[in-house]
């Protein structure tokens, strides 16, 4: 005996059509927004403010700023360490926003090789 599907779900050519325009419509949204993430770009400070780092959604440095009033050529290893948490906090950000703009795309789908 052999079961039916109701009209409309199976896997016919129509269905099978639409999942692939589906399919390549997704891709283009994501590409389209990669392209602008990549251009976004993040500020982060630390020290209070007294290191900023801004990076662009490719992960680059894009610059620092470092208050003059930090740099204390006794203690070199604090200015480093602000440095490198503002750096990492910028970076977290635009991972952060990147993850979230393209699940809102995928619906939640971990697609390999995306984030």
């Amino acid at each position: 005996m052999k079961a039916r599907l109701p009209q409309g779900v199976g896997g016919g050519p129509g269905n099978m059509n639409a999942m692939i325009k589906q399919a390549q419509k997704m891709q283009q949204d994501m590409q389209a927004l990669q392209a602008e993430l990549d251009e976004r770009e993040y500020t982060a400070t630390s020290g209070g403010g007294m290191v900023e780092a801004r990076v662009n959604g490719k992960h680059e440095v894009l610059g620092l700023k470092i208050d003059p009033q930090v740099i204390d050529p006794d203690d070199a290893e604090m200015l480093e360490d602000m440095v490198a948490a503002a750096v990492n906090a910028a970076l977290a950000e635009a991972a952060q926003n990147a993850e979230q703009e393209m699940g809102a795309i995928t619906g939640g789908m971990n697609i390999p090789g995306m984030f």
